[in-house]
C-alpha cells in the first residue's frame, strides 16, 4: 500500500505517459506553414490518450480524496487569508 507521498505505480504510469506524449507532440510541431511530420489519425490518437490519461488521473484522485481544483500561487500574489498572532487577541492590562 503506498502512502500519501508515494505515488502508486498506476499513478506513475499516467504521469510518465503524459509527459512522453505531450514532449512528442511539442517536439514535432512543426514550424508555422510547414507540414505536420504525425499524420491527423496520430494527432487525434494522441489526443484521445491524453483524454484518457486525464480521466483516469481524476479518478483516482477522487479516489484518495485529493481535490483537482488547486492552482498555483506565485509568491508575489496576495494570500486571500491572512494569520493572526494570538498574542494580539490578549487583552490589555488595564492603568
Amino acid at each position: 500500500m503506498s502512502t500519501d507521498k508515494e505515488p502508486t505505480i498506476e499513478q506513475r504510469t499516467l504521469l510518465i505517459m503524459r509527459k512522453l506524449l505531450t514532449t512528442i507532440v511539442r517536439e514535432s510541431t512543426p514550424q508555422p506553414g510547414m507540414k505536420h511530420i504525425l499524420s491527423e489519425d496520430t494527432r487525434k490518437d494522441i489526443g484521445m490518450c491524453l483524454g484518457l490519461i486525464s480521466t483516469r488521473e481524476r479518478e483516482l484522485a477522487e479516489e484518495l480524496g485529493i481535490a483537482l481544483n488547486e492552482r498555483p500561487r506565485y509568491a508575489d500574489t496576495p494570500k486571500k487569508s491572512s494569520v493572526i498572532s494570538i498574542d494580539a487577541l490578549k487583552k490589555k492590562p488595564t492603568d
